[in-house]
Formats: C-alpha cells, structure tokens, sequence
C-alpha cells in the first residue's frame, strides 16, 4: 500500500550558484559528507547535487506535515550498481518504523538546466 509520494525538481544553475557563492558549507547544510565526495567525484558535481536536494524534498513532501524533518537526517546514497537509495538518520527512520513504512523508492533523473527526483513510500 502507497503511504506517500513526493516529487520535486530543482534548477541545476541554482545549485551551483548557491555552492560557488557559500562554498562548502552551503553544501554542508544539506548533505552528508558521503553525499559530498560522491558528487565531488563527478566531472560536473551539480547535476548530482541537485537531484540529491531533490530528493530530499520529494521524501519531506512524500511523508506530508506529520514530522518536521532535517534535510541532513535525509542521506542519498547508491548500491554497488548505482542504483540510489535513501538511507534515513536515526530520527526518520523511528518515524517510518513507527507509521510502519518498508520501503522507499527512489527516482533520480536530471536533464540539461533541471534535475529532478521522485520518493514513493510504501507500507
């Protein structure tokens, strides 16, 4: 059964510009450092960026107003496939043991000036 659904889509030049002009700790208010030195590794890290700040959204959006939810308790991280997949802190993940969610799927894409994200929860 479908708990929630969440989309979002973000400017990539949003991201960059927010990132050239803060430097890292714009980033660090967001991302874990895992998500960082993966993004990091990339010829251009905003496309990954973005749709990381995407995903983040998209599940605060899939869960709704029932929790107040801190982007850095939000970690997007990929399978040894590179697939990717959300890793919930200790705080979202009391929260979806407790509304008895099992699963959360992930779909990360991102084209030319956009980068987009969507989160289905499952119960």
């Amino acid at each position: 059964m479908i708990y929630g659904i969440g989309i979002d889509i973000v400017k990539i030049g949003r991201i960059r510009r927010a990132s050239e002009k803060w430097g890292r700790k714009f980033l660090e208010r967001f991302l874990s450092q895992e998500e960082i030195s993966y993004c990091s590794e990339k010829n251009d890290p905003y496309p990954s960026l973005a749709v990381r700040f995407a995903a983040k959204e998209a599940l605060i959006k899939a869960v709704g107003a029932k929790i107040i939810i801190n982007m850095k308790d939000i970690e997007v991280v990929n399978d040894e496939t590179g697939r990717p997949f959300i890793r919930p802190g200790r705080r979202l993940e009391a929260y979806f043991r407790g509304e008895k969610i099992r699963r959360c799927h992930l779909s990360l894409s991102h084209e030319k000036e956009f980068g987009v994200a969507c989160v289905v929860l499952e119960k």
